[in-house]
């Protein structure tokens, strides 16, 4: 953590309205990864506010222990997400936008691609939360291992063994699916390089 930021979370935790200066520098990156925790703008933007509203409530206890200040507030998104999906599962509902429009078929090119897009995002929803949270911070963050080790408390060694089984089960979860391999490289067989950076 910078100097500068060190100063800017002192700060906040004696002046509230000086967290505003940190929720500036992070409402992005948070509100990524929770959006593709979730699928969903409203509910992101909703756990999103929830995540930035419990960290300003638990600043006073923030204790810099040499990982990043954006490690802490992934950590608190991870928790607001696993709670949601947990009160979610006791109420399941069917979104309004999951029934498709009649007239709507898999030939349409675009609806093909986003019943892809779908695939890769339930699939990715079925794995466990932190294999979750791996593959948005490496694919969508583009945080490098040793952050992502930081944000979850982890050696570099295990994200990188990690991310290598997160993307053999994620493969699997999508031929259980009937994954047609359209793009298959990209899921496993592309990103193999990343599992050593």
């Amino acid at each position: 953590m910078n100097d500068s930021e060190s100063k800017l979370i002192a700060r906040a935790k004696s002046d509230p309205a000086a967290f505003g200066a940190l929720y500036d520098r992070y409402v992005e990156r948070v509100y990524n990864y929770v959006y593709h925790r979730v699928g969903s703008v409203p509910d992101a933007e909703d756990l999103t506010a929830r995540t930035f509203h419990r960290s300003l409530e638990a600043l006073a206890a923030y204790d810099d222990r040499g990982a990043p200040f954006s490690a802490w507030l992934y950590r608190i998104a991870h928790n607001v997400v696993a709670n949601w999906h947990r009160d979610r599962m006791r109420r399941q509902a069917v979104p309004l936008d999951a029934v498709p429009a009649e007239g709507e078929g898999p030939g349409d090119g675009l609806m093909a691609r986003a019943l892809t897009i779908e695939r890769v995002r339930r699939a990715t929803r079925s794995l466990e939360p932190d294999r979750q949270m791996l593959l948005i911070l490496k694919l969508n963050q583009g945080l490098s291992n040793t952050e992502i080790a930081a944000v979850m408390g982890r050696s570099e060694g295990a994200i990188k063994s990690l991310y290598h089984r997160t993307l053999l089960s994620l493969r699997e979860e999508l031929d259980d699916e009937g994954w047609d391999g359209a793009g298959a490289a990209e899921i496993g067989d592309g990103h193999a390089e990343d599992a050593t950076t």
